[in-house]
């Protein structure tokens, strides 16, 4: 899974709609947080619902919007 747009933010907390690189399956707003661990371990091991598959060797993690010293 990837994000596909983020609908929501506040400090770190965020609402985003996630697609699938496999089957392009879009999933409801799911919350996450915007910090180096859930970018890098949380989202690509999320598994589709639709096609049962998590992310690729190839995915890259996008950057948190702060840097992870920042207290927001």
């Amino acid at each position: 899974m990837k994000i596909d747009r983020i609908t929501y933010q506040y400090r770190r907390d965020f609402k985003a709609v996630f697609i699938c690189e496999h089957c392009g399956a879009v999933t409801k707003e799911i919350w996450g947080y915007d910090d180096a661990y859930y970018h890098n371990n949380v989202i690509p091991a999320m598994i589709c619902e639709k096609c049962g598959k998590a992310a690729g060797e190839d995915y890259r993690p996008l950057a948190p919007k702060y840097p992870e010293y920042m207290t927001i």
